[in-house]
């Protein structure tokens, strides 16, 4: 079989606090294929933007540093490779598109000359090339007067163009993944709809694959192929789509689904644990309704094959364990 696009491995990035040592991302491994789009969701301070800004480690560092695992793109572990050698996949094979588009933007300088720079600085092209590909890019993804938008700046657009733009401005090195970190975040449910449609339209034509962050499950169930569950630096859960969302086996994505308002628009209850000082064994005990003794023991339970993914829950596997802990299950 052929090696996935993106392979991460057991990846572990900290941030080093005068309050302690944050363990943001513990021990996550999931792969992305050519071409698939892989949807990451969990609570605020699950670690999704962490675990994907650790791919080019894009995160400030120092406080922050990936301590363990792999990242392997295309064959080559990122993980190994000093800033020098990331420049070679920092925007250009891994390009990133982030939460506020206002904040992607620098106020001060035509869209232009923001998307031209970024066509300059990975294509090599000349001024006039640039100009014309910049045109081009506005073209693609859905700007009206590609030509005059070039001269205009940040505030004279909508939320909605502006989050084009920054598409656009991550198209510009003709990236083989996409990390979409809540690219739909602050757009009323319409402009959302038209972005995502974007994002799958230009990944139609390009090939590309997406990795998605996201809270919102709903997105998830339009646009993922397979999607991995987080939680407090974890993964609980991984599968395609349509398994994990119609029959989940963690406690955790139930919890997450029932927060839907379709389906009742419960709370979790409780709050995350603290990243410098988590629980012993799963980490969602402390919030889990079916939680019994042994949750609460060791480490967090190893990823399990439940049909075509995985799951880290001691209801699963139950069998290398006592029955008197798991009584009733």
């Amino acid at each position: 079989m052929n090696e996935p696009l993106l392979r991460v491995s057991d990846l572990r990035t900290h941030f080093h606090t005068d309050e302690g040592t944050i363990r943001s991302v513990d021990g996550v491994s999931f792969d992305v294929e050519s071409g698939e789009t892989v949807a990451i969701v969990g609570e605020s301070g699950a670690g999704k933007t962490v675990t994907a800004e650790s791919l080019t480690r894009i995160f400030r560092s120092p406080p922050g540093e990936v301590v363990d695992g792999s990242v392997v793109f295309d064959g080559v572990d990122l993980t190994e490779l000093d800033d020098e050698g990331m420049r070679e996949y920092r925007g250009s094979r891994i390009a990133h598109i982030f939460q506020n588009p206002q904040g992607a933007l620098n106020p001060v300088y035509t869209v232009g000359w923001q998307l031209r720079e970024a066509v300059n600085l990975h294509r090599g092209v000349t001024d006039e090339e640039a100009n014309e590909v910049a045109a081009d890019l506005l073209g693609r993804v859905g700007i009206p007067d590609s030509e005059a938008a070039l001269g205009r700046y940040p505030h004279e657009l909508s939320g909605g163009q502006k989050q084009r733009v920054v598409v656009a401005m991550a198209l510009a090195g003709q990236p083989d993944l996409l990390v979409a970190d809540e690219p739909t975040t602050a757009l009323d449910v319409t402009t959302q709809a038209a972005i995502l449609e974007l994002l799958n339209e230009i990944q139609d034509e390009l090939g590309m694959a997406i990795l998605y962050i996201t809270h919102d499950l709903g997105v998830v169930a339009e646009i993922a192929d397979r999607v991995v569950v987080m939680y407090s630096g974890k993964v609980m859960e991984t599968g395609p789509v349509s398994d994990v969302l119609e029959d989940p086996a963690h406690p955790y994505t139930r919890a997450l689904l029932r927060c839907l308002p379709e389906r009742g628009g419960e709370g979790l209850g409780g709050t995350p644990p603290d990243p410098a000082d988590p629980p012993s064994g799963c980490r969602f005990h402390p919030r889990c309704p079916d939680a019994v003794g042994v949750c609460e023991e060791g480490d967090q339970p190893r990823l399990r094959s439940v049909g075509e993914g995985e799951v880290s829950c001691v209801y699963y596997g139950s069998s290398d364990l006592d029955p008197d802990e798991l009584e009733g299950v």
